[in-house]
């Protein structure tokens, strides 16, 4: 081809691709020296890949398995024979194309998650999976926008909202009078679904959805729950998921569940003028109500519905998650129910304020062990935004720093993390809340456990509503103990995971109580 021949703006075109090539060329030979130079300075050594899979240019071997894994309810479990069958804490793998960093590690997490938290996001993929049902929130966002949803969400959680105990016993209340008290069979598992979503509803907008009295939110109920299997598997699968059958009922699950929180949108806004009064007296506020406070700020209907979406999620489904695995856990073991018993009677039969049920140091421990063994979020990732490294994980015994390049995924199992027996023990498979408690007869402590125990995240994006829960699930559980003297367990199957943005027991907590006084 004769150049000379060319028109003048094709020469011009010609000429500028000519440069950006490279240009291209140019910053990927900066990035590689950069990149070899921080290898050099912090001694980073690759991670073995996983020995468990063939394809190493897409990875779709591992997909499929893991799909299928997924539908068997062993998803969790086989993640965690990986580490242990291959004697290491962190691997690589090849996921639809990406290359993954998996670990265990707790000192990687505290990076991640605390020291060097600035350095990284929740990535494409999560936001790609989220935002169709979620909009922008709290789960959703990172950097400015994140930390000003967490800050607006940061009163609903001050000491005393969490421990505004009467709020509790109202929607617990109808809870105990829903369960039949002679014995019949009960899926605890759907009434606890149920109190949260009623007292998250009350906490956030001001009003119940008084689910356990009514049937008027059981098509919400319903849709939610299919919406968040459906964007979870957007969240894992990124646009792979497509190829699959999508959920059928996916586009009325979403709109359903917007028009429901778009009718306390309505409310709130109404009612706008009068909040914006309320916010210049100078007078004590009354009780934080986050719709209140987002109305204030905006009258953005999708961003307050989807603030509201994000914190709901949180607020109906990890408590439910945790009072099911709890319950579950308890009809199978006569000896865990007599010392809750025991401890409750300490009581004499009083309501539980918030410093009593600080006191009951059993029930503690269960939730404690329940939230080790059964953690209601098992799993995590985030993406680099910079290169950066991880202090363990590379070279032949996994003790050398790592390398992670801009975009690098690293994933962690807080399922298979929680189960190290270099930290629990050789029990550690074992349900045993007696590992957290102090045992005065010999002097010997309760685990006190640092990163190696990550039920609510850590670092700044640690769960702002831990102790809401642990409150609701206590004070929930207390009244359980007063009201029922005898429960059975109606189901034979053991604990299986079911994982869609939270895990819970694919059975639910099918049981039999009786009433003290039956």
């Amino acid at each position: 081809m004769d150049l000379a021949s060319l028109p003048h703006v094709a020469k011009a075109a010609l000429g500028l691709v000519s440069i950006f090539i490279l240009y291209q060329v140019y910053l990927q030979l900066t990035v590689g020296r950069q990149r070899r130079a921080l290898k050099r300075e912090k001694g980073t050594l690759p991670a073995p890949w996983f020995s468990g899979f063939r394809d190493h240019i897409l990875g779709l071997d591992l997909f499929s398995k893991n799909i299928k894994l997924l539908k068997e309810h062993r998803l969790l479990e086989v993640v965690t024979a990986r580490f242990n069958n291959d004697g290491v804490k962190t691997f690589k793998i090849l996921l639809l194309g990406r290359q993954v960093h998996f670990t265990i590690e707790p000192e990687n997490l505290k990076v991640v998650q605390a020291m060097e938290f600035k350095k990284w996001g929740l990535g494409s993929r999560r936001k790609f999976g989220f935002r169709p049902l979620l909009g922008d929130g709290i789960f959703t966002t990172d950097g400015g926008a994140w930390h000003h949803s967490r800050e607006m969400l940061r009163p609903n959680f001050v000491r005393s909202q969490v421990g505004d105990i009467a709020t509790f016993e109202k929607h617990v209340s109808n809870l105990i009078r829903a369960i039949p008290c002679d014995g019949s069979t009960v899926d605890l598992s759907e009434l606890f679904f149920r109190l949260t979503m009623d007292s998250a509803t009350e906490f956030l907008f001001g009003e119940s959805t008084q689910s356990l009295t009514k049937t008027s939110s059981e098509g919400f109920a319903e849709s939610f729950s299919r919406s968040q299997d459906y964007i979870a598997n957007l969240a894992r699968w990124g646009m792979m998921s497509y190829l699959f059958p999508a959920n059928k009922e996916w586009e009325h699950d979403r709109k359903l569940v917007h028009e429901f929180v778009d009718h306390y949108v309505e409310k709130g806004l109404a009612k706008r003028s009068e909040l914006l009064a309320e916010k210049s007296n100078t007078e004590k506020p009354g009780r934080y109500i986050f719709i209140d406070e987002l109305v204030r700020q905006t009258t953005d209907r999708i961003r307050i519905r989807s603030e509201l979406l994000n914190i709901l999620l949180a607020g109906r489904d990890t408590t439910a998650s945790l009072l099911t695995n709890v319950w579950f856990t308890i009809s199978k073991r006569p000896d865990i129910w007599a010392k809750l018993q025991a401890e409750v009677a300490g009581l004499d039969g009083e309501l539980p304020n918030f410093e009593q049920l600080k006191e009951l140091k059993y029930l503690k421990a269960l939730l404690t062990e329940s939230l080790r063994l059964y953690p209601v979020v098992p799993a995590n990732s985030r993406e680099a935004e910079v290169d950066t490294t991880l202090p363990l994980g590379g070279g032949p015994d996994g003790s050398a720093p790592i390398f992670i390049e801009k975009g690098g995924i690293l994933a962690w199992s807080v399922y298979a993390m929680h189960r190290r027996k270099d930290y629990y023990g050789e029990d550690a498979d074992d349900f045993r809340p007696e590992r957290w408690l102090d045992d005065p007869a010999t002097g010997k402590k309760g685990l006190r456990p640092g990163w190696e125990y990550l039920p609510f995240n850590g670092g700044p994006r640690i769960c702002l509503g831990q102790q809401f829960a642990l409150t609701e699930t206590s004070y929930t559980t207390v009244r359980l103990c007063q009201a029922f003297g005898k429960i059975e367990s109606r189901d034979s199957q053991p604990w299986t995971e079911n994982l869609t943005l939270t895990c819970v027991n694919l059975g639910g907590a099918k049981v039999g109580l009786t009433a003290h006084d039956a």
